[in-house]
């Protein structure tokens, strides 16, 4: 029976680069930063993002969402510190989401929980 995510591997081209990204501007905390395996999540979180590099990472959509409190308060506190969205903050009848691009570009959901 599956009962959770354990982890999304999300590629990137810097991986060091990419954690103090996730880690600094999202506020996600490190969980494991040796080699290949890094990982990342929100305080108390079971399941963990894995930041893989890869030389030519492919563009577009994660899949990945990450949940937040205050969809339009988060909104305002991550573009304050310049990260690009793609979508501000909408609902499109099936409920209210944002999406931000990352520094390679890979697109993540912000979804009220």
């Amino acid at each position: 029976m599956i009962t959770g995510i354990i982890d999304v591997a999300i590629v990137v081209t810097d991986a060091k680069k990419s954690l103090k990204w996730y880690t600094e501007v999202l506020g996600l905390e490190p969980r494991d930063t040796k080699g290949h395996w890094i990982t990342v999540a929100p305080k108390g979180s079971k399941t963990v993002l894995h930041i893989c590099e890869s030389e030519e990472p492919e563009k577009g959509n994660t899949g990945i969402a990450l949940g937040t409190k205050n969809l339009d308060e988060t909104y305002r506190e991550l573009k304050s510190k310049g990260v690009k969205f793609i979508h501000p903050p909408k609902d499109e009848g099936w409920g209210p989401f944002a999406q931000l691009e990352d520094p390679d570009g890979n697109i993540i959901w912000l979804n009220p929980e």
